[in-house]
């Protein structure tokens, strides 16, 4: 535990299933009163006779020795000896009186993994620290762990959050990467022109780029929230781009010069562009404003976001606009070879199936209809519900939302709880409606006669330390 502690990133480890070995003593209440002892005799001999106290030193001109002594019984045997009183003028040892073995010190706490006898060892990162390089200190450390361990003892990793987290990180990765190309792609087949799709192949990336900057001035990083951000913003990068670069090869289609056609297409579009992006921007003020937990959270999804969206504006008002006018060109000064003629042929046959297909389905929308009703239903029915990697609360439940009822009078709370419980049991949108209160466990009560007992001389602890020498661990 001590190395895993001071690792970078590490705020706590705990374990959970440790049990510590003790010695056990099962008293025989019948061979106890048959000499005439307590329970609180056998007790106190117990006490007594084993300590582990500081005994002083010996310090002389030469030499100085530290006192120690067999005070601390360790092994049951050693106890089995104790002697707890004595009766006609004979000992009566512990071994007579009871069993004594070796067990454990709490036999109620165990853990497993899986159907295996465990101790799990909980790992909690610092805050602020990235979960995945922690996880991966932690990782290359436990071989180290493994080699000083006996061989009967094996390590393994019981769960870990990162899986989930790593997979979500590449997920968006791909999806970033793939509508970049997507991008490419649509414009290659709609402009057939090289020069058109080198342009959004080099801004899109250039403005998701530029996000990075952003992030890593405000201090964020590559997380969950993050790259929910940037996945959307994609859609918002894209847009920028491709309008602009439309609205200029329009103009220079209609046979403008490239550097005319870019001022005046720019020009254009400029001012949608911005108040479009000022829109988007004032639709995230509400996240921004957001308290509590879920204010804080989402307040990094606004920001990369926005951010985004601003230097995707920026790029597309400056970067594509210089580019269409250096790189785009005439269709009469374009070479339109042998690749690009069979992707016109190719297009228009594309064209041609689509616009025969609609007729169809216009003239059959009844049975339309009925696909896309079937459609939703078959989506209704295979609604993952995902894993959850972003929690607020830091309680385990069975059920996918909690609901938490408070009340500074805890004989109302118990009034009104199971109220709501059986109320909410009874709509019809919700089920598995359960309640994390356990009250209705099985109680003993002892009552204690003060009176009586202060007349008798027993005092409250007595009884207590009675009941616990009996019943208790």
């Amino acid at each position: 535990m001590q190395k895993i502690a001071q690792l970078p990133g590490v705020g706590l480890v705990s374990l959970s299933g440790g049990q510590k070995p003790a010695v056990r003593i099962q008293v025989n209440p019948a061979l106890l009163a048959g000499y005439g002892l307590t329970l609180e005799d056998v007790r106190n001999a117990v006490a007594a006779a084993n300590v582990n106290q500081a005994k002083g030193s010996l310090d002389g001109p030469y030499q100085a020795y530290t006192i120690g002594a067999n005070d601390q019984l360790h092994q049951s045997a050693q106890y089995r000896t104790l002697v707890v009183a004595y009766r006609n003028n004979a000992p009566v040892q512990l071994a007579d009186v009871a069993d004594v073995i070796d067990g454990a010190e709490n036999v109620r706490q165990a853990a497993w993994m899986n159907d295996r006898p465990a101790i799990v060892v909980n790992i909690q990162r610092q805050p602020g620290a990235n979960i995945i390089e922690v996880v991966d200190r932690v990782k290359r450390l436990l071989p180290q762990l493994a080699a000083g361990l006996p061989a009967s003892v094996k390590v393994e990793v019981l769960t870990d959050r990162t899986t989930t987290i790593r997979a979500s990180v590449h997920d968006v990765q791909f999806e970033l990467m793939l509508a970049v190309v997507l991008v490419v792609l649509v414009i290659f087949v709609f402009l057939r022109s090289a020069a058109a799709t080198f342009i959004p192949s080099v801004t899109v990336p250039v403005s998701i780029v530029g996000t990075f900057a952003v992030m890593y001035a405000l201090g964020y990083s590559l997380n969950n929230l993050s790259l929910m951000a940037l996945t959307i913003a994609t859609g918002f990068v894209v847009d920028d781009a491709v309008v602009m670069i439309e609205n200029i090869a329009r103009y220079i289609e209609e046979g403008e010069a490239p550097l005319a056609a870019a001022f005046k297409g720019a020009g254009q579009i400029g001012f949608t562009i911005l108040s479009l992006t000022v829109s988007l921007i004032a639709v995230l003020i509400p996240l921004l404003f957001m308290g509590d937990i879920v204010g804080r959270l989402f307040r990094e999804f606004a920001m990369t976001l926005a951010g985004a969206i601003l230097v995707s504006a920026v790029v597309a008002l400056t970067l594509t606009p210089m580019m269409c006018a250096k790189l785009l060109k005439r269709p009469e000064e374009r070479k339109e070879g042998r690749f690009g003629r069979a992707a016109e042929r190719a297009f228009n046959r594309v064209v041609t199936a689509y616009m025969g297909s609609l007729r169809r389905i216009l003239a059959h929308q009844p049975a339309v209809l009925v696909v896309a009703g079937v459609t939703l239903l078959v989506t209704l029915a295979l609604y993952l519900q995902p894993v959850q990697d972003l929690t607020v609360e830091d309680r385990v439940s069975r059920t996918q939302f909690q609901y938490s009822l408070e009340d500074a009078d805890e004989k109302e709370l118990r009034l009104w709880a199971p109220r709501l419980v059986a109320r909410l049991r009874e709509q019809p949108v919700l089920r598995d409606v359960a309640s994390d209160q356990q009250d209705s466990g099985l109680e003993a009560l002892v009552s204690i006669d003060r009176a009586t007992a202060s007349r008798l001389g027993i005092t409250p602890q007595m009884v207590d330390d009675a009941l616990y020498n009996a019943f208790g661990q």
